[in-house]
């Protein structure tokens, strides 16, 4: 609406929009507070990693319900989230989601919006945060959204493959030790009977291997038996997947259509569940690392 009428006045005033006396009128006096805007682009030649976590998810995760340790509902409408912000902003080559965090990888060589920082934040987080709110109803068919959820984003860049490798390999260690805590302390608390108090002053300075022990004398869980997705989080790359549909057609010398299959190839964005931190994910997947990236 807003362009239109700046194209109305232009016109009116004899002048055709673009024009150099066109480009002239647009100049105002208080033009000048542009120049307080920061430059906020970011080094070209590195990956760019935009991280978001949820605000206050201890306190959303208790009042929504959440089942502990993990919610099967709420890690997959995460994973639906990540999955359509990366289908609206294609330049993400990879990305890693845990509990309430994901992070989105951006190609090295992205041009998407001159790379200015701001505007890879505000999109991630504002499309993240809008996918929640409306397939919430998807996963969380007999709880209601009683309040928006808030999400908080933060930018790093990575110059080499090694350090973006790192960095993933960081989130999902993350994600283990997590995990195996999490695990443990709500077994102790909802089978043993412990205060979260107690559970807490229970796992106080013990090692992992102590955890593991826990877990299986006491309430005979193997932790290496754990759902992959609880233990190593959930990666997000694109694949071409063949689909068949069906479709109506109409064949020469045939009055009536009939329907046949027709399989087509699509590039989607596929959850995995599987360890990053060993060189087998990324001898697998070269293109994500590729040059061209």
């Amino acid at each position: 609406m807003l362009r239109c009428c700046r194209a109305a006045a232009a016109i009116a005033a004899g002048c055709a929009p673009g024009s150099p006396r066109r480009l002239a009128m647009a100049k105002s006096k208080f033009e000048y507070v542009r120049d307080f805007e920061a430059d906020d682009t970011v080094l070209p030649n590195c990956w760019i990693v935009v991280r978001l976590d949820g605000r206050n998810f201890h306190r959303f995760s208790e009042q929504h319900e959440f089942k502990k340790p993990n919610d099967d509902r709420a890690l997959h409408l995460m994973t639906k989230c990540a999955q359509t912000v990366m289908q609206e902003l294609e330049d993400i080559a990879i990305a890693y989601g845990q509990s309430d965090e994901y992070s989105f990888v951006f190609k090295k060589k992205s041009r998407w919006f001159k790379r200015r920082a701001s505007k890879f934040m505000t999109h991630v987080v504002s499309q993240f945060s809008s996918s929640y709110v409306f397939y919430w109803k998807d996963y969380f068919k007999d709880q209601q959204l009683l309040y928006p959820p808030g999400f908080d984003g933060r930018i790093v860049l990575y110059p080499s493959n090694q350090n973006l490798k790192d960095y993933l390999s960081w989130r999902q260690a993350d994600c283990h030790i997590n995990n195996l805590y999490n695990t443990v302390f709500w077994m102790l608390v909802q089978r043993g009977g412990l205060t979260p108090v107690q559970a807490q002053e229970r796992l106080r300075g013990t090692l992992a291997g102590d955890k593991n022990e826990i877990l299986f004398s006491e309430f005979n869980i193997n932790y290496n038996n754990e759902p992959l997705m609880y233990r190593k989080g959930t990666v997000l790359i694109w694949q071409k997947i063949n689909e068949v549909i069906t479709k109506k057609i109409k064949l020469p010398k045939e009055e009536e259509e009939k329907e046949v299959e027709v399989t087509r190839t699509k590039t989607k964005v596929v959850p995995l569940h599987c360890d990053i931190i060993g060189d087998q994910f990324w001898e697998e997947y070269p293109e994500i690392l590729a040059e061209d990236s």
